[in-house]
């Protein structure tokens, strides 16, 4: 029977170019004498099979390293959800199948799987939560998806043995797939080389449909200075297979081509293409993956982005894919490249955020670079109507979209209701939870299929809203932490990692703070408002209901975020005040993180006031050393939200030395200690909103602070990078920023020293 079931299903899907699913449900071990007997019905010609077991005589792959199947496909692909159901195994998984493929799913029961825990379900269960209250909520959604959608078999493994089997559905599609047939079976005209093409004919040789052939005859401009390319298409349109043959044809010419991707796993099928047009030897055992070089003396090269966007070696190319799971500050960072192209997936758990089409598209055409815009449609692993493809994206949500921009234009942020998005309302209205989590995966480069799952599952959880018009504006994703047990803090405070609890674990394990995970706290893990509404202050309501919402119920709350100069501004008008600054970039991002606290009750508020000082003194020697090459704004931005005072005990000398620097003839490099301590005082304790205007530093005397005194950078460079004149210049201008810090922290002694110079 399952033999059987499984040939029809193969057949049918060659037919029509698509793919099919069998799902096995019942008994682990029948599963997978059912999925070999499926496997040796077809006889594919390549399977993977993704399971926490091992032994298989097929090419395996753990759920958590699933992502090693991106940008390969197998006719067959085992997924075994029984230990470990893994939501971002399964798209990776589905994305894998060719077109005429099996993905084949091994499940328990299927009523009985909704309320099962296992491995996946204990990473959601965030201290003190346990797995109990871990709910299954997705895997009940999951299930629904699996008996309603065509192209989907299940067959009920029976106790007894394959005599008590069951086929609940056939998943045939039966005369809906004639039609589909019928188009995959038409015959396809051979792309050519357009007329203008410049790139050799053997280039066009290997595209697969008339859209590779548009993408790639848009690449060829970037063979020419101060051209930009968009590529954009759905999974499995070939668009990165278009940006490595474009990479190979450049480096072939005698271009250098840098590659940047998320990971470098997101950018192997471009150096896989462009490898094949180069003539790599795969056999080469010196070779390196990730460097391909041409006899035209051309490459094309891989570097992670945040290194990539610093252009080494000057490139003459660069190629960005997976553009949307970037942020747009590190994107914008690109736009220095002689040429540049910028490869997305428009739908997909790679990044599908709208930071890349609404506010980096902007960008981009408003810069001096000549745009061209390409979109690939045409499918080339499976039919245009496949219905795993529908399937898959209802089931995972990786087309979720926010409200269309007309039906909230307009909205007015005081008449909007602040609303709790419980699972339970989220689960029963599909309409609902697909605009909040598309609007989450819209505003944040890293919302995944497993951020689906916690969001109707995890017990430390909640998610919060702002309607209007009956729709959703801003939405904001909140976590539980801290209030830990005395054990699990030793724990924690001895270097255990505690899952969930993102903030009190950096301040344990990392800063030193053994009683940070006892107050409770509430972090943001995301907010976001719709992109036709920002700036017209959701963002801040949203924050100001959940403050009055949860401020009687917890000691602080908290955010963590790669920092940039705007977001400092946000978070520090909300009342968040910085405790730390990661000392190393993340690499995707390319920022420092930055941890924020707003103290809600007085334990909060000595969690915050100590863990500042801390931060406060840290930065005092850390900004020349792991923070020296920080973004200045990025500096004044995390100073200026730090709550703790600076004291300033200058010794006479030491303030003769800034005294005469500042209104004579001293010299910085007389008392650097003592314009350090001055510097970081007049950061962190001036303000826009100071009264007094004693401390008034315009924005390029803040820079020259951080950049010469605190980071302790060159003259000559920070010269140049300030824009002043010469290196005298910045000296003199050095002097003058310290005249409203002699004024405001002279001591009787500095202030008559002062008068002095000015005297004589």
């Amino acid at each position: 029977m399952i033999a059987a079931l499984a040939r029809d299903a193969k057949r049918e899907a060659e037919a029509a170019n698509e793919r099919r699913v069998l799902v096995f449900a019942g008994d682990r071990d029948r599963g997978f004498d059912a999925a070999y007997s499926a496997i040796e019905a077809v006889e594919p010609t390549s399977t993977a099979i993704v399971s926490t077991r091992e032994g298989f005589r097929f090419e395996e792959h753990r759920p958590r390293s699933a992502d090693e199947l991106l940008g390969r496909t197998r006719e067959v692909v085992v997924l075994d959800c029984h230990e470990q159901f893994v939501p971002n195994a399964l798209g990776r998984s589905v994305g894998a199948v060719d077109g005429g493929g099996l993905l084949v799913l091994l499940t328990p029961d299927l009523d009985a799987w909704p309320a099962i825990r296992d491995r996946f379900d204990d990473s959601l269960a965030v201290p003190p939560s346990e797995i109990d209250d871990v709910t299954g909520r997705f895997r009940d959604r999951f299930v629904g998806t699996l008996r309603s959608h065509p192209g989907i078999a299940i067959v009920s493994l029976g106790a007894g043995g394959p005599e008590d089997d069951a086929i609940e559905r056939d998943g045939l599609t039966g005369p809906e797939s004639d039609a589909a047939a019928e188009r995959a079976s038409a015959p396809a005209s051979a792309p050519t080389a357009p007329p203008n093409a410049t790139f050799p004919a053997a280039v066009y040789d290997a595209c697969l449909t008339g859209d590779q052939v548009r993408a790639v005859n848009a690449f060829e401009s970037l063979a020419t200075p101060g051209d930009a390319v968009v590529a954009e298409a759905d999974r499995g349109r070939g668009k990165s297979s278009a940006a490595g043959i474009a990479a190979g044809a450049l480096a072939l010419a005698g271009h250098d081509v840098l590659v940047t991707a998320p990971a470098f796993r997101n950018a192997a099928e471009v150096f896989a293409r462009a490898s094949e047009l180069i003539g790599e030897s795969e056999s080469d055992p010196e070779s390196d993956a990730r460097r391909l070089d041409a006899p035209s003396g051309g490459r094309v090269r891989f570097l992670a982005p945040a290194e990539a966007a610093d252009l080494p070696d000057d490139p003459d190319v660069v190629i960005v894919d997976e553009a949307a799971a970037l942020p747009v500050r590190l994107l914008e960072r690109f736009l220095d490249a002689p040429a540049v192209a910028f490869c997305t997936t428009v739908h997909g758990y790679e990044g599908a955020g709208r930071g890349f089409s609404i506010r980096f598209k902007e960008r981009l055409h408003a810069s001096p670079f000549t745009v061209r815009d390409v979109r690939l449609d045409e499918p080339i692993r499976y039919a245009r109507n496949d219905p795993v493809e529908a399937w898959a994206s209802r089931a995972l949500l990786l087309d979720a979209r926010p409200a269309v921009d007309e039906a909230v234009a307009g909205s007015a942020v005081e008449e909007a209701t602040y609303r709790r998005l419980t699972p339970d309302d989220l689960l029963a209205d599909e309409a609902l939870l697909r605009e909040a989590f598309g609007l989450l995966v819209a505003a944040h480069y890293r919302t995944e299929p497993n951020d689906l799952a916690r969001l109707l599952d995890a017990p430390n959880l909640v998610a919060r809203a702002l309607v209007a018009k009956e729709r959703i504006v801003a939405v904001a994703l909140l976590a539980r932490e801290g209030g830990l047990d005395a054990e699990t803090r030793r724990r924690m405070y001895e270097g255990e990692r505690v899952r969930g609890n993102m903030v009190p674990d950096v301040l344990t394990s990392q800063l030193r703070d053994e009683g940070a995970a006892e107050p409770r706290g509430l972090r943001t893990v995301r907010i976001a408002t719709h992109h036709a509404l920002r700036g017209e202050g959701f963002g801040s309501r949203l924050l100001d209901e959940v403050h009055e919402e949860f401020g009687r119920d917890i000691d602080y709350f908290s955010v963590g975020y790669g920092a940039t100069p705007r977001l400092l501004r946000f978070w520090r008008r909300a009342g968040y005040r910085t405790v730390h600054l990661s000392a190393s970039r993340n690499d995707a991002s390319g920022e420092h993180s930055a941890i924020m606290l707003r103290p809600a009750s007085d334990s909060g508020r000595s969690l915050l006031d100590r863990n500042a000082a801390a931060f406060r003194d840290r930065e005092r020697d850390g900004l020349s050393d792991a923070h020296r090459d920080v973004d200045p704004d990025v500096v004044v931005g995390a100073l200026r939200a730090c709550p703790a005072s600076m004291p300033i005990d200058l010794t006479e000398t030491e303030w003769c030395s800034v005294v005469g620097a500042s209104f004579g003839p001293g010299m910085y490099d007389s008392a650097p200690g003592a314009f350090r301590d001055l510097a970081l005082a007049a950061l962190i304790e001036g303000d826009e909103g100071n009264e007094t205007d004693e401390i008034a530093l315009d924005g390029r005397e803040e820079r020259l602070l951080v950049r010469k005194v605190l980071q302790g950078q060159p003259w000559e460079s920070v010269a140049a990078e300030l824009g002043y004149v010469s290196t005298a210049a910045c000296m003199r201008a050095l002097g003058d920023a310290y005249k409203p810090l002699v004024e405001r922290y002279g001591t009787d002694f500095a202030l008559a020293e002062r008068e002095r110079f000015i005297n004589d």
